[in-house]
């Protein structure tokens, strides 16, 4: 039987040793936040700093909350083969725009209420999303993410035609639950962290990262 690999996904990035051990540690992709009010906010010249650390094959990820679209194309023409996160209420034409503007393929963030996640329609959310690279599932609290809240992953429809990335609340102890959850409902699964490998916020913990990947390992190897 051939083993899923999971794509995993690590966010919130803003210090160059953190950068460096994600992707020793395996990370496909290290995100930075380009939203001021983030605890976890880089500037665009500090996000570009650190995506130079990056080696071949792991791609840096501009994390934007109803950001411009003039800023957007600045942060792109730094970082160089950066995918675009749209993590807040952007529009599907203006994500599009977006992507077709800068060359780069974006996602974009559902956000899942905690407590009424069977309301939120994640089949019609795709479709309108659907030149999105990946739909990536995130809890809905307040300052748009990394708030480490998990919503009820079995709450979700039973088959969604996109790729998904399952975010909010993953940890080494938990992400193996969500992957086993989730992935027979998407065409493709990957996971993203933030808070679950942090010493504080925007403060990665090496070991953390490592127990993260090999967590996520682990759940393949057992599919």
């Amino acid at each position: 039987m051939t083993v899923q690999r999971t794509r995993i996904k690590m966010c919130g990035f803003t210090r160059e040793a953190d950068v460096q051990a994600a992707a020793l540690a395996g990370a496909d992709a290290v995100g930075f936040v380009l939203y001021p009010p983030s605890p976890r906010h880089v500037s665009i010249e500090r996000a570009a700093e650190l995506a130079q650390l990056l080696p071949a094959f792991v791609s840096p990820v501009l994390l934007f909350v109803n950001d411009s679209a003039e800023r957007i194309r600045q942060a792109c023409a730094a970082v160089p083969g950066a995918v675009l996160q749209f993590h807040g209420d952007e529009t599907p034409e203006f994500c599009e725009a977006m992507s077709q503007a800068t060359g780069r393929p974006h996602l974009k963030a559902a956000r899942i209420p905690l407590t009424e996640a069977a309301r939120f329609d994640l089949v019609k959310f795709a479709e309108i999303h659907q030149k999105a690279q990946a739909i990536l599932l995130d809890a809905h609290v307040d300052g748009y993410g990394g708030g480490g809240k998990t919503f009820n992953w079995s709450l979700l429809p039973p088959s969604v035609n996109a790729h998904l990335v399952l975010s909010g609340g993953l940890t080494p102890a938990n992400v193996a639950d969500g992957i086993r959850a989730l992935r027979p409902r998407a065409r493709s699964l990957a996971v993203d962290v933030s808070s679950g490998i942090e010493a504080g916020k925007g403060l990665k913990d090496a070991d953390q990262i490592r127990q993260f990947v090999l967590a996520v390992r682990a759940a393949d190897n057992a599919s």
